[in-house]
């Protein structure tokens, strides 16, 4: 389980291969390495997938970029835009405007997205764990910092994924599951719910279909990830709209 009572009393450490949050009462000493950019010559699929948040019957078209790789030298806007992220993520002062603007730079980047995966996930289970900063609406117009406490773990190596909504001593509530990952698109089906209330043991609802074990696709929810690296990671929804998620620390 994970235990965090409020994401403004945390901190990203950066510059480290396990970077994790921390109390801000603690000095805080910032090294970032920037990764190099990558441009590509795309060739554009599209895939039709239904709206989390409007009708079945109305599909929205998600752009999925695949790309031929051209190797570039550092791009200065994708290491301002990271930059402006992780300040973000830290203090949480950092302006809407300026996140959304950062959010299509990084998306613009088509950055090589070999590693994505593990740096997501991890190597080994249980994987990794990532707080929920920001969220944007779709077509990037507005935004806002996610006012209560949601934890994503990606296992790479299992591929599981687990979704928690953390209310300190109140309880919370997670949902479990696995994932599939091609290129840079990460889709996922949930099949456990666990639910629990104060000092009592989580009850635990099962809610997979049957021997269902067929691989998540993109008739399902999923992730399209334009940028990750051992801090932060930006993504795609399959409503349309952008997050950003910073590491955090698991407490079991």
């Amino acid at each position: 389980m994970f235990s965090l009572a409020n994401p403004r009393l945390c901190e990203v450490i950066p510059s480290s291969p396990h970077t994790l949050l921390r109390p801000p009462n603690r000095p805080l000493h910032c090294n970032f390495k920037l990764p190099q950019s990558t441009i590509f010559r795309p060739s554009i699929t599209k895939i039709k997938a239904a709206s989390d948040d409007k009708d079945q019957n109305s599909p929205v078209t998600v752009t999925v970029q695949e790309e031929d790789e051209v190797q570039s030298t550092p791009n200065k806007e994708v290491e301002e835009s990271v930059k402006l992220l992780k300040e973000a993520a830290k203090t949480r002062k950092v302006p809407a405007t300026e996140i959304l603007t950062a959010f299509k730079v990084l998306e613009k980047a088509k950055l090589d997205p070999s590693r994505f995966c593990e740096t997501l996930g991890g190597s080994e289970s249980p994987g990794r764990t990532w707080m929920l900063v920001f969220t944007a609406q779709e077509g990037l117009t507005d935004g806002k910092y996610f006012p209560i406490t949601a934890v994503q773990r990606f296992d790479a190596a299992a591929r599981r994924i687990e979704n928690g909504v953390y209310l300190g001593g109140l309880g919370c509530l997670t949902f479990e599951g696995r994932f599939s990952w091609k290129k840079r698109i990460l889709a996922f089906m949930f099949e456990l719910i666990r639910i629990k209330i104060g000092p009592f043991g989580p009850l635990e609802i099962n809610i997979k279909g049957g021997d269902d074990e067929s691989e998540p696709s993109t008739k399902n929810p999923f992730f399209i990830w334009f940028y990750i690296d051992e801090e932060i990671a930006v993504a795609r929804g399959r409503s349309g709209g952008t997050a950003f998620w910073c590491r955090c620390r698991r407490v079991v």
